[in-house]
């Protein structure tokens, strides 16, 4: 039987539903959406990378660390994590987009409860969270972390590859060569 592990784990379910033709199905699907974790993350194949979802007051990492605390945790100007109740600091180190922070997203929720999705990558060198989602009302659906894009786009129009027109990236480039580095350039093959 196909399905014969279901019937070992739920007998009498399994009983019910043999005399059901294609209903089976629909209740089996039904009963392991409620068995398994509801979560917005989506892997990205990152080594040592797991879904999850912290719940935490969202916190200037400087302010917890070093006691450097400006209003309103900076103003959007400093790196943003999450203090959880058992006292761990998870650092956001990113959101949704692609190499952008996780500020824009987190900084409306500065000092605020929330819940956020996403992936712990638990490095042996360093450990950092990758927010997906977030919200403050458990019931709520995650709000997708692309704040940063919503911004970049008012301000500087769509692009398909924000990094490759970014006026920012483009001044430093410009002045400081594609390596960061004046004079250095990378080796032609």
């Amino acid at each position: 039987m196909k399905h014969e592990a279901f019937g070992r784990w739920f007998p009498a379910l399994s009983r019910r539903l043999a005399g059901h033709r294609g209903s089976g199905r629909a209740v089996l699907l039904a009963c392991m959406a409620m068995l398994s974790p509801l979560h917005a993350a989506e892997p990205w194949n990152i080594p040592h990378e797991k879904i999850l979802t912290i719940k935490g007051v969202v916190v200037d990492i400087l302010c917890v660390l070093k006691q450097d605390c400006p209003q309103a945790c900076g103003g959007g100007r400093r790196q943003l994590g999450i203090l959880q109740a058992d006292g761990k600091l998870r650092f956001v180190a990113k959101g949704n987009i692609d190499f952008a922070g996780a500020a824009p997203d987190l900084l409306p929720f500065c000092g605020k409860q929330v819940e956020s999705d996403g992936l712990l990558v638990e490095n042996p060198a360093a450990t950092f969270f990758f927010a997906q989602g977030i919200r403050t009302d458990p019931n709520a659906d995650f709000t997708q972390t692309d704040a940063f894009l919503k911004a970049w786009t008012a301000a500087n129009g769509k692009s398909d590859e924000w990094w490759r027109n970014d006026p920012t990236a483009r001044r430093l480039v410009d002045e400081d060569g594609p390596l960061g580095i004046k004079g250095l350039l990378p080796t032609k093959k």
